[in-house]
């Protein structure tokens, strides 16, 4: 019994884990480990947040983009510009969200080098989850923590 509870002790949690989603080839599920295989950048950021003012932290994790374009978006070949339709939802542990247009990660348009960041000032985040982290955003309001899910949609036409 007292090996059983020792065992029970050192267990340990599990990995969170992303769920890819939407218009895409290759859904799938990614932890940190996972991300952490891709070619890994770094940014070191000052952002503020409300309850807690000026914020700074380095971060490192694969860029957005290259993980989503692994995942294969929807988009038409036939259609110029299709991926401008494209709209990304980010959602966190804590019900934080956060959306983004494909063009602005994408490096014809916004080239934002938007991460989802496996590290935050040295610390892995394997057991929290990964952070959307945008370099470019003066607030921390679309930094989200602990991110759960990620979700590319096409499903934006024109409007009449």
């Amino acid at each position: 019994m007292s090996r059983i509870r020792a065992a029970a002790r050192t267990t340990a949690a599990p990995m969170a884990e992303v769920v890819l989603a939407g218009d895409l080839a290759r859904p799938s599920r990614l932890t940190v480990a996972d991300l952490l295989r891709w070619p890994q950048q770094e940014a070191t950021v000052a952002f503020e947040c409300a309850t807690s003012g000026i914020q700074h932290h380095r971060f490192t994790g694969p860029l957005l983009l290259d993980v989503l374009t692994a995942a294969g978006p929807g988009f038409d070949p036939a259609r110029r510009k299709d991926r401008l339709r494209f709209l990304i939802a980010v959602t966190g542990t804590d019900g934080h969200y956060s959306l983004m247009s494909w063009a602005e990660i994408d490096p014809d348009f916004g080239r934002a080098p938007v991460l989802l960041a496996a590290t935050i000032d040295d610390a892995p985040l394997d057991r929290a989850g990964p952070q959307l982290v945008l370099p470019q955003d003066r607030c921390g309001a679309r930094y989200v923590s602990g991110i759960t899910a990620i979700r590319v949609d096409g499903g934006y036409h024109s409007w009449p």
